[in-house]
């Protein structure tokens, strides 16, 4: 965490500069920016890392359009980089793979649904098993909304119970369990030890990485979010979650801010300021010792490799409103406004008459 006594810096510059990471993860909320934020901190991480792979473990993959560029599970360079790659992971593909062995797949969901989350689990295992076979200098993740994430923090202990599940029905199949092997990927002369053995190497590699995941000297976790109530309560949900799995956190991004760059005479705009205003205020409040972020609202989507770009000066210097500029300039912005809607009024109403 960062020193108390003084108000942490609002950018992620720290982030980028803690050159002992390995993982960072990217989460929150749904529809809050996630992946417009993690696609933008892979980009600023490559400049100063030798090489940066961005994972997207959310069944609804936007990585894709974030940089219009497809992406599969299999690393792509992105386009306009030498270092930086990027890869979706969909859970429920990797395990349509495994199940369509010989009439065994219906054994094997059987044993799954016995067994919440092992599904999800072992894929999860499986694709950190590739990741960890791989020499990328940090990894980003763009996870799923909150409860997904969770859930991915709690593999290791889902692969663990799985394991005593099977091991358990091990005994009063017997034999049965010899067939299963198929189901990945192995030959029967392995035994009906191949599928346990599996299991086991898979919590092997995740209980190492979660290892490395309760090391803040090699993971954290960014908090994305928008100043509204209900974004505010999940990131609040999500700190308190991250904190009891021991999972490093100390960077918010507050995305979607209205800021008062002009004068605001829309009292539609007046009331969101006002409304964002008391939600900031909030976080500032709660996490004092947080670098928090904040990044405008803007009239447009961010996509492509340019837009990326240029939109990521904001998480390495805080956004100046134009607000704090001299007064004269202000008035003379708000006069040129003025004009500009009185000529456009004008031009309207010229038109409506002639319509009649």
């Amino acid at each position: 965490m960062a020193d108390q006594q003084e108000i942490p810096e609002g950018t992620m510059q720290n982030v980028l500069d803690q050159e002992s990471l390995k993982w960072v993860f990217v989460g929150g909320k749904g529809g809050v920016g996630k992946t417009t934020c993690s696609s933008i901190l892979s980009i600023l991480l490559a400049r100063v890392r030798p090489s940066v792979l961005i994972i997207s473990t959310d069944p609804a993959h936007n990585l894709s359009d974030a940089f219009q560029q497809r992406f599969t599970k299999i690393p792509t360079l992105v386009h306009g980089f030498n270092n930086l790659y990027a890869m979706e992971v969909d859970p429920t593909v990797e395990h349509e793979d495994m199940g369509s062995s010989e009439g065994m797949d219906s054994l094997f969901q059987e044993l799954a649904g016995a067994i919440p989350g092992i599904d999800e689990a072992m894929s999860f295992a499986e694709m950190l098993k590739l990741v960890q076979t791989m020499d990328y200098s940090v990894i980003v993740f763009d996870t799923a909304p909150t409860g997904h994430t969770l859930r991915l923090l709690q593999f290791p202990s889902i692969l663990e119970k799985g394991l005593s599940k099977i091991m358990s029905l091990k005994s009063k199949f017997g034999g049965l369990f010899s067939q299963m092997t198929r189901l990945f990927g192995m030959d029967d002369e392995f035994g009906e030890d191949a599928m346990l053995g599996r299991l086991e190497g898979m919590k092997d590699i995740i209980e190492q990485v979660n290892m490395q995941f309760k090391d803040p000297d090699l993971t954290t976790f960014v908090c994305v979010c928008i100043p509204e109530f209900l974004s505010l309560y999940e990131t609040e949900r999500l700190v308190q979650e991250l904190t009891k799995f021991e999972i490093d956190t100390h960077n918010i991004i507050i995305n979607q801010v209205i800021f008062d760059d002009e004068d605001v005479e829309s009292k539609l705009l007046k009331a969101r300021m006002k409304m964002q205003q008391k939600y900031l205020d909030q976080f500032y409040m709660l996490y004092d010792d947080f670098n928090i972020t904040k990044l405008p609202l803007l009239p447009q989507e961010v996509t492509g490799i340019e837009a990326l770009k240029a939109f990521s000066s904001h998480f390495v210097t805080p956004y100046q409103s134009l607000c704090s500029s001299d007064p004269v300039e202000r008035l003379e912005r708000r006069v040129s406004g003025l004009k500009q809607q009185l000529e456009e009024a004008e031009a309207e109403l010229e038109r409506v008459k002639r319509g009649k």
